[in-house]
């Protein structure tokens, strides 16, 4: 087999062997439903309780306010659908940007359909929430304003503080899709004024198919999955205790690794920006330069397509991504990267690379000369590139 560089993170992460070995227990000798009231399923309960206790603190929450999920999608459509049915005598005015994930974009497309209002805030050529623009869009009847954290594309952090901050101003419900961000910023949803916070285990080295929603004491946030009393009457259906257990020890690792291990990846992503930029002509880097996700690299190549640049990547063992794992398959260009401006040809050249803690430099170096070597293959092959460099000359 040949040897594999990992290159897509923010798709998704490699379970950590901590991880497992905190869920195997669950999955062969506590088997319990948390939920039975015999002393075998104790061990559940206790598993639940504690994890949530870690998030909770990893938060500066308070445990009863963090509720599971089955991932990062969940929580954002209970996030946005049901403060929407709750707060809808309030108001039906929900403000959104054009750069949230699709969870978020969908969700608030379906609920356009049943009468709220939605406006899609523009961002600036960086991918950064314009707060001039953000406090003009807001009318006597907005909700909720629901503003990702970091973009999941292009890495830019948004100004969460502010944004917390001006919603409180107006008393409006403050929402952020933090699934790229939770595990690698520091949150503190108090500080930054978060009334609900989505999360995916996934993302920072736990299991797939766990999430949670973390929700502010004293909202009236309805249910969203109707079935069962677990998670306070919240979220029926019987808990995931394996995901929950090694979600709760992905977090104690993520936050005690976690000044150490964006150090690294932050010297390896500009390291790895520097030389792609230094040494392949006509290409830009995507989002802001420094008030990026550490470990996020995005890049639009001129005069290819992203799509053939990502299977010659993949003959040389390298893993990388076009945008959102959620829209691969889709020949649309990435709608975050129109949203900052690019054309629909330039956008079309899109790569994104998300390293982690465990890649090198000299990974790095043999990753910049196959993107070299295929980018300079790609234009060979190109009429538009041919047309360009004839008049350049």
């Amino acid at each position: 087999m040949k040897q594999v560089i990992y290159l897509d993170n923010a798709a998704t992460t490699r379970t950590r062997p901590e991880v497992v070995e905190a869920m195997m227990p669950f999955f062969t000798e506590h088997y319990g439903n948390p939920s039975s009231v015999y002393e075998f399923s104790t061990p559940c309960k206790k598993a639940i309780a504690h994890t949530r206790e870690i998030i909770a603190k990893s938060l500066g929450a308070k445990a009863n306010e963090i509720y599971f999920t089955a991932g990062g999608t969940e929580a954002d459509n209970w996030a946005i659908k049901a403060t929407a049915e709750a707060y809808a005598e309030k108001g039906k005015h929900i403000i959104t940007s054009k750069i949230e994930h699709h969870a978020v974009l969908h969700t608030c497309e379906y609920l356009e359909k049943r009468g709220f209002e939605v406006t899609y805030l523009d961002v600036d050529e960086y991918g950064t929430i314009k707060l001039d623009e953000l406090k003009k869009a807001i009318r006597p009847d907005t909700i909720l304003i629901s503003i990702m954290f970091a973009n999941n594309e292009i890495g830019t952090v948004e100004p969460v503080k502010e944004i917390g901050r001006i919603a409180k101003e107006h008393g409006i419900l403050f929402h952020t899709d933090a699934v790229q961000a939770y595990g690698h910023l520091p949150i503190n949803v108090d500080e930054y004024g978060i009334d609900m916070l989505s999360s995916s285990s996934h993302k920072l080295n736990g299991p797939k198919g766990i999430g949670f929603l973390y929700i502010r004491t004293g909202l009236k946030t309805r249910s969203f999955v109707h079935g069962g009393a677990q998670e306070r009457k919240r979220r029926g259906g019987t808990e995931n205790v394996p995901g929950i257990a090694g979600y709760g020890k992905a977090v104690e690792i993520a936050m005690a690794t976690m000044e150490e291990r964006t150090k690294k990846e932050t010297e390896l992503r500009d390291y790895l920006i520097e030389q792609v930029i230094a040494q392949v002509p006509y290409t830009r880097l995507n989002g802001h330069r420094t008030s990026r996700l550490s470990n996020n690299a995005n890049f639009a190549f001129q005069f290819i397509e992203g799509e053939s640049l990502l299977i010659m990547l993949d003959s040389s063992g390298i893993c990388g991504s076009s945008g959102s794992a959620c829209t691969s398959g889709s020949l649309d260009p990435s709608h975050v990267l129109l949203a900052i401006g690019l054309p629909h040809e330039i956008a079309h050249g899109s790569l994104r690379l998300t390293l982690n803690e465990e890649n090198t430099k000299e990974e790095m170096d043999f990753v910049v000369e196959q993107i070299k070597e295929i980018v300079a293959k790609l234009r060979s092959m190109s009429p538009l590139y041919e047309d360009f460099m004839k008049r350049s000359r």
